[in-house]
C-alpha cells in the first residue's frame, strides 16, 4: 500500500508544472533606424561593419599601453562599485534558488514519542494506565501541484532577474573600465598642460631678463618690461592651476582605482598613452543587442513577461499535497516490528470564489509593469543608438580637427619666431611679439584638448559598442 501510495504521489508531481500561463515572448522590434546616420560629419570608414565586433575585443588588446593596462587591471580587482554588483549576483542568484526550489516538495523526516498517565477516573478499563505513543515518519506538507504553472511563473520571472544581474555586472564593468581610461587620459592631458605651463614661464623668464637688461640701456620701454611681466605672471597662475588640477585627477583615478595608484603606473603625458586600438562600428541591429544594458532591460522585460503568467494561474484551482509514511507504535520497540507501517495521503484544493476583484487588479498591474518595462527597453535601445552615432559624429571630424589644430601651432609658431626676431631687431614693438605668443600659447593648449579629444573618443567608441566587458 506504501508502495503504491508513492508511486501515486510520484506520478502527480511529474504532471504538475508541465507549462505557464505567461504569454509567448517575442523579442521587439527596435525603433531606430537600420543604419548608422550619415551626413558631412559621418567618416564612411566609420560606419563599415568591422572584422571582430567591438564587444569581443578585449580590454587588453584595445588598451595598448603596458601602464594603462595595470591601472584597469587594479580597478577590476578592487573598485566598490563593481564589487557591489558581483554581490547582487550572488544574492540574486539565492533568491532565483530559493523559488526554483518550490518547484519539488521539502521532505522532512520527523519522529514523535509521547507518554500519557490516564487516572481510573478517565480511563476506559476503570482502572490508571499509562499510554504511549510513538512514530516515525518521512513526508513533505502543504506542496503546491503546479499545474496551472504559477510557480514556474515565479520561477522564470526570478531567471531572468538573476540573469539582468549579470547584464548589469557586465555593464558596470565596461563603464568602469571607460571611466579609468578617461580618468587616465585627462590625467595625462592635465600633466601636458602642466609641463606646457612651466616651459612657458621659463620662455617668459628669459624674455623679461632680456627686457629688463634692454630697459636698464633704455632701448626698451618700462610698457614691454611690464607687458612681459604679465606674461610671466599669467604663467605662473596657470602653473598653480594646473598643479591643482593633476592633484584632483590623481585623486579622481584613485577612486576608481580603489586604492592608491603606484607612482610608476601614473601618465607623464598623453604621448605615453597615445596607443589605442582603433576601431569601427557595425550595423545597429548586430551592435546593440549585444551591449550589456540592452540585455539586462530585456531580461527585465522577460521577467515582467513571466509575471503574467503567474498572475493569470492565480485565477485557477490552488491544488496542495500533504503526505507522509512511516511506522507508529504504542511502544518504542515496536516501531519496526511487522504490522507497525503507516501512511496519510491529504490533498487540498482552494478554488477563488470572490476576492473582491484582487486577482484581476494584480493581472492587470502585472501587464501595465510589462508595458513599462518594453518602453524601457524600447528607451535603452534608442539611448544607446544615440550614444553610437553621437561618437561617430565627432570621430567623423575629430582628425581634420587634429590636422587643423596642429597647422595652427606650427603657424603660430613661426610667426612668434618672426616677431620675436623683428622685436630684437627694433623693427616691432613688443606687442606684436606678445600677441603673437599668447596666440601660439592658445594654440598648444588647444591641440593638447583635441588630443585628448581624440583618444576619450575612441574610449567612448569602444565602451558605447559594448566593448570592455572582457579580459
Amino acid at each position: 500500500m506504501i508502495r503504491k501510495t508513492l508511486m501515486i504521489v510520484a506520478t502527480i508531481i511529474c504532471l504538475a508544472g508541465c507549462a505557464t500561463m505567461a504569454p509567448d515572448y517575442a523579442r521587439p522590434a527596435a525603433p531606430t533606424p537600420a543604419l548608422w546616420p550619415s551626413g558631412p560629419a559621418y567618416k564612411d570608414g566609420a560606419l563599415k561593419p568591422d572584422d571582430q565586433a567591438v564587444a569581443d575585443i578585449a580590454w587588453r588588446k584595445f588598451f595598448i599601453s603596458e601602464q594603462l593596462q595595470k591601472v584597469t587591471a587594479l580597478a577590476l580587482a578592487n573598485n566598490r562599485d563593481l564589487r557591489v554588483a558581483a554581490l547582487n549576483i550572488e544574492r540574486t542568484r539565492a533568491l532565483y534558488q530559493i523559488q526554483r526550489a518550490e518547484l519539488f516538495p521539502a521532505v522532512n523526516a520527523s519522529g514523535i514519542g509521547s507518554e500519557q498517565r490516564l487516572p481510573a477516573s478517565a480511563s476506559v478499563s476503570g482502572r490508571s494506565m499509562t499510554v504511549g505513543q510513538y512514530g516515525v515518519s518521512l513526508g513533505f506538507s502543504s506542496y503546491e501541484l503546479d499545474f496551472f504553472g504559477r510557480i514556474r511563473s515565479l520561477k522564470d520571472r526570478a531567471l531572468e532577474q538573476f540573469l539582468a544581474t549579470e547584464q548589469a555586472r557586465r555593464s558596470t564593468q565596461i563603464s568602469l573600465v571607460a571611466e579609468v581610461a578617461n580618468a587616465y587620459l585627462i590625467f595625462a592631458a592635465d600633466r601636458e598642460r602642466l609641463k606646457l605651463a612651466q616651459a612657458t614661464l621659463e620662455t617668459q623668464q628669459s624674455t623679461y631678463k632680456l627686457i629688463q637688461r634692454r630697459y636698464e640701456v633704455g632701448a626698451s620701454s618700462e610698457l614691454d618690461l611690464r607687458q612681459a611681466q604679465t606674461r610671466m605672471d599669467a604663467a605662473r597662475v596657470d602653473i598653480a592651476r594646473y598643479v591643482g588640477q593633476v592633484a584632483q585627477d590623481e585623486n579622481a583615478l584613485m577612486l576608481l582605482v580603489g586604492s592608491p595608484v603606484p607612482v610608476e603606473l601614473l601618465p607623464g603625458g598623453l604621448v605615453t598613452v597615445a596607443a589605442l586600438k582603433d576601431i569601427t562600428a557595425g550595423l545597429p541591429s548586430e551592435v546593440l543587442q549585444r551591449r550589456p544594458d540592452i540585455m539586462q532591460a530585456e531580461n527585465q522585460l522577460k521577467a515582467a513577461n513571466a509575471n503574467i503568467g503567474a498572475a493569470r494561474a492565480a485565477f485557477f484551482p490552488r491544488v496542495t499535497l500533504t503526505t507522509s509514511v512511516g511506522t507508529a507504535s504504542d511502544e518504542l520497540f515496536g516501531l519496526f516490528e511487522s504490522g507497525s507501517a503507516s501512511w496519510s495521503f491529504a490533498p487540498r484544493i482552494t478554488l477563488p470564489i470572490f476576492d473582491g476583484g484582487s486577482n484581476r487588479a494584480n493581472l492587470n498591474a502585472a501587464e501595465v509593469d510589462r508595458d513599462i518595462t518594453l518602453a524601457r527597453y524600447e528607451k535603452a535601445i534608442q539611448t544607446a543608438f544615440r550614444e553610437v552615432a553621437d561618437a561617430l559624429a565627432q570621430r567623423g571630424t575629430v582628425e581634420d580637427q587634429l590636422e587643423a589644430q596642429q597647422s595652427l601651432v606650427d603657424a603660430a609658431a613661426e610667426s612668434y619666431r618672426l616677431a620675436d626676431a623683428r622685436y630684437k631687431s627694433g623693427i616691432d614693438s613688443y606687442l606684436t611679439v606678445l600677441d603673437l605668443q599668447r596666440s601660439l600659447y592658445g594654440a598648444q593648449q588647444g591641440l593638447i584638448a583635441v588630443r585628448l579629444a581624440r583618444l576619450t573618443n575612441l574610449v567612448t567608441l569602444y565602451k558605447v559598442l559594448g566593448g570592455g566587458g572582457g579580459e
